[in-house]
């Protein structure tokens, strides 16, 4: 076990902490170049898409597929998890406030890949064995490399992301919402689990249909819920909010020190962690989300791009920058005691919220880890259909129920590393993929832009 830790310690290192960062960024960057700015020029495009089409009780999806709505919000239940609570706090512990400016920039190019991926998800998704529409990274993957080699790509793609999303991280959220519920109401990890488990499996089973229909339902009331609460400690204190905003902008290219301490951190830490942790929440380039956007029923390929690109910027720029904004405005990082992680964001909620700050998070993870787990259960479900036809399933289904169980009475933190690795060696295979083909890319937005009713 050892041995195998340190293994996974190393790889993660050398991937997050630095091979992933520039990939994941300058992929965001060519594209944002090649697309002349999509993430710009079609924003309001893509917000109109949005949030003109919230309904909480949509069309019924099938094997035909889902609606423009339901596959962003099936992406977004699987962006916005326990990393939105966690994943800011652990930034602006180890790199500053200023740590929230490079997340937002890595953001800003991410939204670009996520154009990208969603749009060629949608040209190359295809009807599995069953009838069903299917689609992600592996279609893709299969069209930019002809040959043995494409398929080993896309085999391997697959089998990272169901090891890292359907088991592993689902193991990951799962726990989360076991020590939540047990710290804030004293119930036993594992009856949690079960319960998840079981309300999870039957889900799982009503396929896309019923996926699609939870999605859209649940992640609009709990981003609300989240950010609501996040507004009332923000305005309880008020005054703390200029310096905050202040602060990420002038801690992004200068150090200074947190909770009390006489070392600051350094630039290079604060564009370290909030990069890495911006992309490891919004997921643009690690070929997870492309998985519900390739089954939008749209008219044109990029259409589901528009509303993709939508799905980083409500992650990051909203609910990422909620919670770093209550934890900046809360004062605590001023104090003596080193936090880092939930806990931080845990202690922000309970100065603007007070005793109900506990049960308010208790509930947020709930949510999160929830949707997220029902979010990579499906991309998992995708690839698993892929590598096995649609016979392999349903036993998937009981697998990741029972890993659910396992992971909510687990404490082991190399479980946690696997995931983190998992999830980087994911990301490989599918901007190879990306990249290959950037002209097939380009040219259907210029396709897209060319139409008789231009969509801007």
């Amino acid at each position: 076990m050892v041995v195998l830790e340190n293994i996974v310690s190393s790889v993660n290192s050398f991937m997050w902490d630095f091979f992933l960062l520039f990939a994941l960024v300058g992929t965001g960057v060519w594209f944002t170049i090649k697309t002349k700015a999509v993430q710009v020029r079609y924003f309001t495009k893509g917000f109109k898409q949005v949030f003109g089409n919230i309904k909480l009780g949509g069309e019924k999806a099938g094997a035909d597929g889902m609606s423009s709505f339901q596959a962003l919000a099936t992406s977004i239940a699987a962006q916005v998890g326990t990393g939105n609570l966690a994943g800011a706090a652990t930034a602006i512990a180890t790199g500053g406030m200023g740590a929230i400016f490079w997340m937002w920039m890595s953001a800003f190019f991410g939204m670009a890949t996520n154009f990208v991926e969603a749009s060629l998800a949608q040209k190359y998704k295809t009807v599995g064995d069953d009838g069903a529409v299917t689609g992600g990274p592996v279609y893709y993957i299969r069209a930019a490399y002809k040959g043995t080699f494409g398929k080993v790509l896309a085999a391997l793609f697959a089998l990272f992301i169901v090891l890292a999303l359907g088991f592993i991280g689902n193991m990951v959220q799962s726990n989360s919402i076991g020590d939540a519920f047990h710290t804030a109401f004293g119930i036993n990890p594992l009856i949690i689990g079960i319960v998840v488990a079981i309300l999870s499996f039957f889900i799982f089973l009503g396929g896309v249909g019923s996926i699609a229909s939870v999605c859209e339902k649940i992640v609009p009331i709990m981003a609300a819920f989240y950010l609501i609460g996040g507004l009332i400690c923000i305005i309880v204190n008020i005054g703390n909010l200029p310096g905050t905003i202040a602060d990420i902008f002038v801690c992004a290219f200068s150090p200074k020190a947190l909770f009390g301490g006489v070392v600051g951190t350094t630039v290079a830490k604060a564009i370290r962690y909030g990069v890495a942790r911006g992309l490891f929440s919004n997921e643009a380039g690690m070929g997870s989300t492309p998985h519900s956007h390739a089954l939008a029923k749209v008219n044109h390929p990029c259409e589901q791009g528009c509303t993709a690109l939508m799905g980083v910027f409500i992650d990051t720029f909203v609910v990422l920058t909620m919670t770093a904004l209550v934890i900046g405005t809360s004062g605590i990082l001023e104090g003596s005691e080193q936090m880092s992680g939930i806990t931080l964001t845990q202690t922000a909620f309970n100065v603007g919220l007070g005793s109900f700050g506990d049960l308010f998070i208790a509930v947020c993870l709930f949510f999160f880890a929830f949707s997220t787990i029902v979010g990579w259960y499906f991309f998992g479900e995708q690839n698993v259909r892929y590598l096995f036809g649609s016979k392999a399933v349903k036993p998937y289904a009981i697998l990741v129920c029972i890993f659910i169980v396992l992971g909510c009475t687990l404490k082991v933190d190399v479980v946690w590393n696997m995931s983190d690795m998992f999830n980087g060696l994911m990301v490989i295979p599918n901007l190879m993929g990306l990249l290959a083909l950037t002209k097939v890319a380009t040219s259907l937005l210029n396709e897209f832009e060319k139409q008789p009713v231009k969509a801007k």
